[in-house]
């Protein structure tokens, strides 16, 4: 394992666009080694966190506040629905504020793409000093779900190269199918893509290739599925959830017709009986529960590479 000064170190964590090979390897190690139970960094003074969700979450919320309290970090509350934000403050002007009181890291969820080159890219008048770390931006990121998901499949297989792998769903709306393809495309997995042909366009065509779901699961190495995120679409999507399921989802038939080896993966929440069957979400291929324990671990060795980078623990 790597010493502290050898260890990987960020200013911030916004997207995996810049990662390297050497440094995702180096995380999957680091997230390993806090999962097997080793020793937390001892930081000569106190870190303060504070989680910014402006759009709703379970998995992703809670577990980067698990993560912030095994690493030894104070958490501070922070609601936008109860911040002034609801008075019109900017997310820039709400940083300002709790960075001047003491905040160190800021973990946040936005629905604006990009949100965080308005924070990062600032002239010199604007002294925002904390680190960000992207916990979800729009349909744009989703760096932490996308590097949970290369563990989880790294512990099954211990390698990515050679890997078939689909992702299959609403991939339009999808920041886990952008930050995922990308990623897994530059570790030597091949990608492909299936759902509605209406959710699948160019901009996929650079990672993967289409292909119908009952052709490409047979095949596979790794299936991650994506929700239908109604909440995104502008208008109905034309077919009810039963319709859904049959015509794209994995259904109990589906499954049978998997490789043996071969894994299921969800970023969350689930649509039950929509993208998976209800009962093959804990089957022994399902690794939805495992990608969620794996997210705390990943969590805190993206939170550690911001804390080694901007020097905010001190001597170990």
């Amino acid at each position: 394992m790597l010493n502290m000064q050898e260890r990987l170190k960020l200013q911030h964590f916004l997207t995996i666009k810049k990662l390297k090979n050497d440094q995702v390897e180096e995380l999957i190690k680091r997230a390993e080694y806090f999962k097997a139970g080793g020793a937390v960094p001892e930081y000569a003074q106190p870190i303060y966190a504070v989680n910014m969700f402006f759009e709703n979450s379970t998995r992703t919320h809670c577990s980067f506040e698990m993560a912030e309290r095994k690493l030894g970090l104070q958490t501070i509350p922070f609601d936008p629905v109860a911040s002034s934000v609801k008075k019109g403050e900017t997310l820039y002007d709400t940083l300002l504020a709790l960075n001047s009181i003491g905040v160190n890291l800021a973990v946040i969820r936005h629905s604006q793409n990009e949100y965080y080159k308005e924070l990062i890219d600032l002239d010199e008048t604007q002294k925002l000093n904390m680190g960000i770390v992207n916990a979800g931006d729009g349909s744009g990121q989703h760096p932490s779900q996308c590097l949970l998901d290369m563990m989880t499949i790294h512990e099954q297989f211990g390698h990515f190269k050679g890997l078939k792998i689909a992702i299959i769903g609403d991939l339009t709306n999808s920041r886990v199918a952008r930050s995922d393809m990308r990623l897994l495309r530059q570790l030597g997995a091949k990608l492909y893509f299936s759902g509605p042909t209406c959710w699948y366009s160019s901009e996929f065509t650079e990672f993967g290739s289409y292909g119908k779901v009952d052709d490409l699961l047979p095949q596979m190495d790794v299936v991650i599925l994506l929700r239908v995120q109604h909440e995104r679409h502008k208008q109905e999507i034309g077919f009810s959830p039963t319709e859904y399921h049959t015509e794209y989802g994995l259904t109990r038939k589906r499954y049978t017709h998997m490789k043996k080896n071969a894994i299921i993966m969800h970023p969350g929440p689930i649509n039950r009986g929509v993208e998976l069957a209800s009962e093959l979400v804990e089957s022994s291929r399902s690794r939805f529960a495992k990608q969620m324990q794996n997210g705390v671990f990943m969590r805190m060795a993206m939170i550690e590479a911001v804390i080694n980078g901007r020097g905010l623990g001190g001597k170990q």
